[in-house]
């Protein structure tokens, strides 16, 4: 049986900000996540941090599904969470190893729109080291030109995500709200000269803030991959 290495997300521990904020303890425990409950109120350049390295993973070879999307295209401008959000997946699982663009660059169209006040771009880029490979695992996929797509399949506002509201009280900015995402997980790649492919469902929450605070939506946090918000 062939076996195509492909990397894993691993389970990343919840990152914390000294920043002489309350951590908002309702969302931690319900989303495994430490969200801060701060206001947004001056935008500032994102903080740079290493994300952690994803190892690699063997998994079945399989006929190859249509082709993978290139390319690294900007996450869409757009005050719809919704749309926002479904925007984000694509960024978070669309790309290909064989193509002009490079890990730094998927990595940067997530980054682009991080949070405006960069408080919580730091537990952030640690979030993505959970949903892109390490820059050794992209060096070790493009030796079996692997590429990555994701059908989504839904995208709402969860229902646990008014429980978090709630215990806040009052301490999120406006147009904070989370967005659960569903779908399936396209990889495929060649193997000693074949095309082998496989597919995954997968979840996630993404943390958002939108109007009335920005006139657009911005990311500020995601959950741990299949561990979203229902």
């Amino acid at each position: 049986m062939l076996m195509l290495p492909w990397p894993t997300a691993h389970r990343h521990r919840r990152t914390r900000i000294a920043l002489g904020t309350v951590l908002l303890l309702a969302v931690a425990t319900v989303t495994g996540y430490g969200l801060l409950a701060t206001r947004h109120t001056e935008p500032g350049r994102p903080a740079h941090v290493t994300a952690a390295s994803n190892p690699p993973d063997p998994v079945t070879a399989a006929t190859p599904p249509a082709p993978a999307p290139t390319g690294s295209t900007p996450i869409v401008t757009t005050a719809d969470p919704i749309t926002f959000a479904t925007a984000v997946a694509h960024a978070l699982f669309d790309w290909d190893t064989t193509g002009p663009h490079t890990l730094a660059d998927h990595k940067g169209r997530l980054l682009v729109v991080a949070d405006p006040s960069g408080v919580e771009s730091p537990g952030l880029v640690a979030d993505l080291g959970a949903y892109l490979p390490s820059a050794q695992g992209w060096e070790f996929l493009a030796e079996y030109e692997t590429r990555q797509w994701i059908e989504v399949t839904d995208a709402r506002v969860p229902g646990q995500w008014q429980d978090a509201v709630t215990a806040a009280e009052g301490r999120l900015s406006p147009g904070t709200t989370a967005v659960t995402v569903t779908g399936v997980r396209h990889r495929a790649g060649t193997w000693e000269g074949r095309e082998v492919a496989d597919k995954f469902d997968v979840a996630f929450t993404a943390i958002l803030v939108c109007g009335p605070t920005y006139p657009q939506c911005y990311l500020l946090r995601l959950s741990r991959l299949d561990e979203p918000l229902r």
